[in-house]
């Protein structure tokens, strides 16, 4: 998947909102497996999930080459036993390099990537979740076609002005999405700057 305009250096909102979300995974995170992270861009989230949560293992991911380097810095400097280098992954690009994962984390992806990568998200999902592992997702988004604050408004504004492919998603597309792929929306949970964490699994 592009990721054109991504800044590939530590990211603001990223140390922001890695506690918030961590906070949320201890909840609903197996104890034990492989935890997937789809478009982990600098690497941050990935490794401070890992020193948090070492009974897991952690996979990064990402389609960008620079992306790719920067997470393999990160993932070599922490030294974690539990984290793994990253893998290349494009979602639109089936089926994915890897299998039987025990869950999936995707953060702020499907606003800034077409509506194609959705679809594409929960497809691969389908192909490599075992059991009722949870796919999360973290990010904005429209509940009942409206925008949830001016913020995200505006932001979803500025997105379709870069590419008019990106904007925020609507949830219920999403869950509908989901349900196509024999995933249910099980918990929304409301996130510090008017975004959301949300947790499908397996109908």
């Amino acid at each position: 998947m592009p990721q054109a305009h991504r800044k590939l250096v530590p990211n603001a909102a990223a140390e922001r909102n890695k506690a918030p979300i961590l906070d949320v995974l201890q909840r609903v995170l197996p104890l034990t497996g492989t935890v997937l992270e789809i478009a982990s861009g600098t690497g941050q989230h990935v490794v401070h999930f890992a020193r948090a949560l070492p009974e897991l293992v952690w996979q990064p991911s990402d389609s960008d080459a620079r992306a790719l380097a920067w997470i393999e810095s990160l993932v070599d400097a922490s030294a974690l036993a539990n984290a793994r280098m990253p893998l290349r992954l494009d979602v639109h690009e089936q089926p994915w390099p890897v299998r039987g994962v025990a869950a999936v984390l995707c953060i702020n992806m499907i606003h800034i990537a077409p509506w194609t990568a959705t679809e594409t998200l929960f497809r691969g999902v389908e192909g490599v979740l075992e059991g009722a592992g949870p796919l999360v997702l973290y990010g904005p988004y429209m509940r009942d076609g409206q925008h949830t604050a001016p913020s995200n408004e505006a932001f979803d504004a500025n997105l379709k002005s870069r590419n008019v492919e990106w904007g925020v998603r609507d949830l219920g597309e999403v869950a509908a999405v989901a349900g196509g792929y024999g995933f249910a929306l099980d918990e929304v949970v409301e996130m510090p700057a008017n975004n959301l964490t949300v947790v499908f699994r397996r109908n």
